[in-house]
């Protein structure tokens, strides 16, 4: 994967700690301002999910994590409401932390990518609009940018410049044969299986999208009907 950046390449580790940090402190923030009873809210990037079950995945794959860095065994996730589940996030997150400021590896950045794309998926079941700036957009970014590369090698398909305000990537093996452009929120959820193929083609194409529609759909991700 070719990546060219408008401004010079920062330290992913000291990013990942930031990032992950910042999106526990603004998932907090946007539960605090939101409607009185958050928990019930559905989640509509998450079919058959609650803000509260996003909050439990979270703390969960916190929780996952904290065991590995510190030895233990996870503990379930506590069965009470939000505040409980937060308190429990921050309580976990300093091991966390520790382990994303170790060296760069693919699993770190993955949680990153996890966690930033749920606060996504929060902000949208609670009206509230994407962030301008966050430090896990670069992170999460890269792991959405190096799955897609891998699904079109798979596919056998040529390679796709993907160009937002933030610069421009190429994903997939070569020379690029044709770009996909848009804000960089829209281009983040068609990469993270939350646009439809619709949607995807909506966004600006230098060519007919069709043949490449098939790689959006990778690991995790599906592209919704």
């Amino acid at each position: 994967m070719t990546v060219t950046e408008p401004h010079p390449a920062r330290s992913s580790e000291g990013d990942a700690v930031a990032a992950y940090r910042q999106v526990r402190e603004t998932t907090a923030a946007l539960l605090a301002q939101g409607p009185a009873e958050p928990g019930a809210q559905p989640v509509a990037n998450c079919p058959g999910w609650t803000v509260r079950d996003l909050v439990a995945h979270l703390v969960e794959i916190c929780a996952r994590v904290h065991g590995r860095a510190t030895g233990s065994t996870p503990g379930p996730v506590p069965a009470g409401g939000l505040p409980e589940l937060l308190d429990e996030w921050e309580r976990l997150s300093g091991p966390v932390e520790e382990f994303l400021a170790g060296p760069g590896s693919m699993d770190r950045h993955i949680l990153v990518m996890d966690a930033f794309t749920h606060e996504l998926d929060l902000r949208q079941a609670l009206g509230a609009p994407p962030p301008v700036d966050h430090p896990a957009l670069p992170v999460a970014s890269g792991v959405l940018l190096t799955g897609l590369s891998a699904s079109l090698d798979g596919h056998g398909l040529p390679p796709l410049a993907v160009e937002t305000e933030h610069g421009r990537r190429v994903a997939g093996t070569g020379e690029p044969s044709v770009t996909m452009s848009g804000p960089w929120y829209e281009v983040y959820l068609s990469l993270a299986g939350r646009r439809t193929t619709a949607q995807i083609r909506s966004l600006r194409w230098s060519a007919d999208p069709g043949r490449w529609l098939p790689a959006f759909t990778w690991g995790p991700f599906r592209v919704p009907e």
